[in-house]
């Protein structure tokens, strides 16, 4: 007799990295903040335990499925929309260092040499499967697609303390090129063509991500804030504005794991204004992380009480 878990193995899919994602971004938002307020990390700490427990478990769980099931990975590797997600795992990796870059400097380095070739190797894999023979249609082109550019870019916030700027200028130099073209191609598809599924509609906070860690890691390799990273950080914001004009329409639609596109880019916006405002002094933006911070929150709290929801329920290891 089949055990029900061993079938439902095949059905656990490549975006479960997107909640590692968000969980580390969660992680590192909360410790900018309380390093803002002046207060100890004790709720970071919660969190970084969370994330590493979250992490380990999706790591096996879709390892498992690899070893069992590795025709469904192969479906999902050939599908047009989840092949933007396979760079998730990487930066999953590369997201663990830089959570563990204070506590624990050993592990993160180890964890980044690890990271930084396999996202090297699945950029180049996703880019050659976009420009390969197999026809890609307008409808399967979705703010998704920004996620291997996003890797790129986030290489460069551990790799330069950890003492590598050259490699850290090559990928984010690949991520923001790439940021460029895929942002042109989005905004043709979401302005001329038809609107996004709705199973897609919430990847549209993914938008908020690239100038957000774009602003992160260019800090961290020219030392300090300067006009670029001005630009950068304005064009998070105006994203971030964007989105909220659409979140009331997003909250009506029914629950799926791709809801958690909305906590990495909102992570990544709000450790951005903590960053500018510890470089610069500025209050304004001190209060802008403290804001945005409140509403990560709330958006990870619901979150995580849908999916244990849906869990429970039998709702999230199923067919498409």
């Amino acid at each position: 007799m089949t055990n029900p878990a061993q079938g439902r193995l095949q059905y656990v899919p490549v975006t479960l990295f997107t909640i590692v994602m968000g969980l580390c971004g969660f992680t590192l938002a909360l410790r900018a903040g309380e390093e803002a307020l002046g207060l100890t990390h004790a709720l970071s700490w919660a969190a970084h335990g969370l994330t590493m427990a979250v992490f380990a478990a999706v790591t096996l769980g879709y390892l498992a499925k690899a070893i069992r099931h590795p025709a469904a990975v192969v479906a999902e590797w050939s599908h047009p929309v989840k092949l933007a997600f396979f760079p998730a795992i990487s930066i999953a990796l590369v997201l663990m260092s830089i959570v563990m870059l204070a506590p624990a400097p050993g592990i993160a380095h180890v964890l980044w040499l690890i990271a930084v070739p396999m996202q090297l190797i699945l950029t180049l894999a996703v880019v050659s499967g976009w420009i390969s023979a197999r026809a890609f249609q307008h409808g399967h082109l979705s703010p998704a697609w920004f996620i291997p550019a996003v890797g790129n870019v986030i290489v460069a916030i551990a790799g330069v303390p950890l003492g590598y700027p050259e490699i850290s200028w090559f990928f984010t130099s690949v991520g923001l090129v790439f940021w460029i073209v895929l942002l042109t191609l989005v905004m043709n598809r979401l302005i001329f063509h038809d609107p996004l599924p709705e199973r897609l509609q919430p990847s549209l906070v993914i938008l908020i991500a690239p100038p957000s860690v774009g602003f992160l890691a260019w800090v961290e390799l020219v030392g300090g804030v300067d006009p670029f990273a001005h630009v950068l950080l304005n064009c998070a914001y105006l994203f971030t504005l964007i989105v909220a004009v659409q979140l009331p329409k997003l909250l009506k639609l029914q629950f799926s794991l791709a809801f958690w596109a909305l906590s990495f880019p909102m992570a990544g916006v709000t450790i951005a204004s903590f960053t500018y405002a510890r470089e610069s002094g500025s209050a304004a933006h001190r209060l802008i992380g403290l804001a945005l911070l409140a509403a990560l929150c709330v958006i990870i709290a619901g979150l995580l009480w849908r999916t244990l929801k849906a869990l429970r329920a039998g709702a999230i290891f199923q067919p498409d």
